[in-house]
């Protein structure tokens, strides 16, 4: 097993086709899944805004090789995603991601002035 990075990543999609059923449960869970709970998880945060009704995201954390790079991370994360939302009965379309390497990532710390 090579190394492995840590991959933050945003899948975001449009909901299409929902029950009834599916659309009342999303708008009465809504304030559970707004701007306070987004957060990276393993297992996908989902969020979204109740009105209206059309988009939404999940933020996961991915662990895998480094080799397989940004792309494998994002299919990954799309697959929870898809698992996620048809597990809980919920229609959507479009997905797409945002990776971020964390491993990679350039940090800008400011430097204090001297006097």
């Amino acid at each position: 097993m090579g190394e492995q990075h840590t991959y933050r990543v945003i899948v975001r999609g449009t909901w299409e086709g929902l029950t009834e059923d599916a659309r009342t449960r999303l708008l009465a869970e809504a304030g559970e899944h707004g701007m306070a709970s987004m957060r990276f998880t393993e297992e996908g945060s989902l969020s979204y805004e109740p009105s209206p009704l059309k988009h939404f995201s999940m933020r996961c954390v991915v662990v895998s090789d480094a080799a397989d790079g940004e792309e494998m991370a994002a299919a990954l994360a799309e697959d929870r995603a898809e698992g996620t939302l048809r597990g809980l009965g919920y229609g959507f379309r479009d997905l797409r991601s945002t990776v971020t390497d964390l491993d990679t990532m350039k940090i800008n710390r400011k430097s204090r002035s001297r006097r």
